[in-house]
């Protein structure tokens, strides 16, 4: 019983600190990770690109739809116009 009073009681010894070279990524863990930051980079890039082309495909759309309904009702309105009244007015 003694022993193990003994055992508990003393303080551990410091961790042995690992040695650099097998700790740091080096130039292949720096190379992935530049590689990973330029893809990332590359991929943002298109997207932002791709919406903003998805934006103005969306604007021009809505002139061509406003374009067009308002040719409709002014051909509409002259259709009316000439509905109610087919004698030109008098002057």
């Amino acid at each position: 019983m003694l022993p193990v009073i003994v055992a508990l009681a003393t303080t551990p010894s410091p961790a042995v600190t690992p040695d650099e070279s097998i700790v740091t990524p080096g130039p292949l863990g720096f190379a992935a990770i530049a590689f990973i930051a330029i893809a990332v980079f590359l991929l943002v890039f298109d997207m932002l690109r791709r919406i903003r082309r998805g934006r103005y495909r969306e604007e021009v759309n809505a002139e061509l739809d406003a374009e067009e309904q308002a040719r409709a009702a002014a051909a509409a309105s002259e259709t009316d116009d000439e509905d109610i009244d087919p004698t030109p007015p008098r002057r």
